[in-house]
């Protein structure tokens, strides 16, 4: 991994030179995490976190101490964007999926790049756009009633962002059930009753949809 690896790979600083690049690798932080550790908290909420290598996921935790999934990172994403301006989720958490290299970049340190480098900030702008779109269409999914039209839902745009029918889940059970706000025993209902209808083939992670119209009338139903 070069010195200044997190600086390439995160999109809001791709229209850097090199020499740019490193000036602002001078000011990030590497860190590495084991499974499930959590990286960001309301306890360090005043920085930029980026993946360099490996995954995590974004999520907030309700009253009830219920986790909701809002999204995973992996390499080359970035949360925390929002603390930079003091405009910290005090109930937002960042958690290691796997064994990662995490760097950080302070609020400090990033406010005087957006003086200097006003690319990164329409960058920054476009990320949040990014995400506000996705955050609506999650809401979207869960005002579906039944399960089965958020699963084949889900299905279907993961299926058009992958650009094929076939595909690997990017989530366990467990963080679907979140995403989608139902139960792990539920979600694996439903892939067992789509699989019965011969929607789709499902072996571990590995999804194929097999009846694509079919699947598309489960959603619009």
């Amino acid at each position: 991994m070069s010195d200044h690896v997190c600086a390439e790979i995160v999109p809001i600083f791709t229209q850097l030179n090199h020499q740019e690049l490193v000036q602002v690798s001078d000011l990030v932080v590497h860190h590495h995490y084991d499974k499930n550790e959590v990286i960001l908290g309301p306890d360090n909420a005043n920085q930029l976190v980026i993946v360099a290598q490996g995954a995590a996921k974004v999520y907030q935790l309700a009253a009830n101490g219920k986790e909701q999934l809002l999204r995973v990172l992996d390499a080359g994403d970035f949360e925390g964007e929002k603390n930079l301006f003091a405009v910290a989720s005090q109930d937002l958490y960042v958690e290691t999926l796997k064994n990662s290299t995490v760097c950080t970049l302070s609020a400090a340190d990033f406010q005087p790049l957006l003086e200097k480098y006003p690319s990164i900030a329409w960058k920054l702008l476009q990320s949040n756009a990014t995400k506000i779109a996705a955050l609506e269409k999650q809401n979207e999914l869960l005002n579906h009633d039944l399960i089965e039209q958020r699963l084949a839902t889900y299905l279907l745009d993961l299926a058009k962002a992958k650009g094929t029918t076939t595909f690997d889940l990017p989530l366990k059970l467990k963080e679907l059930a979140s995403f989608l706000g139902t139960t792990p025993e539920t979600i694996s209902r439903k892939f067992k009753q789509f699989e019965q209808q011969q929607l789709i083939t499902k072996n571990k992670k590995a999804i194929s949809i097999t009846q694509l119209d079919e699947l598309t009338e489960v959603r619009d139903s």
